[in-house]
């Protein structure tokens, strides 16, 4: 049977979430994910569009040629997601913004 994880096992991914919060307090709040399966990440989510996830994918210097594309939603949802590493832990950031409507222009 495997060993349980601890809380201190999350200790670096957490130590970047206050460093983040120290650092780029102005930008906006993301959703934070932290997982005993993958204990060296730290996610952050953003659902409000995509300005949020440019602001912290500019603070944290990610290029946008790293910068993965995609839908979901059966194309109704455009999704972003890049990664680096910071202060020892690698940091993925997600972007959902809903895909506009074209106009059929039926009448």
């Amino acid at each position: 049977m495997n060993e349980p994880v601890t809380l201190d096992a999350l200790a670096v991914p957490m130590r970047v979430l206050r460093l983040l919060a120290a650092d780029f307090g102005y930008l906006p709040a993301p959703d934070v994910d932290l997982s005993r399966i993958y204990p060296e990440r730290l996610t952050l989510r953003f659902h409000e569009g995509l300005h949020a996830f440019e602001a912290w994918r500019e603070a944290l210097a990610v290029p946008p040629e790293k910068v993965a594309h995609g839908v979901q939603g059966d194309g109704a949802t455009r999704v972003l997601k890049a990664s680096t590493d910071y202060a020892g832990a690698e940091v993925h950031l997600i972007g959902y913004a809903d895909v506009p409507v074209a106009d059929g222009g039926a009448e």
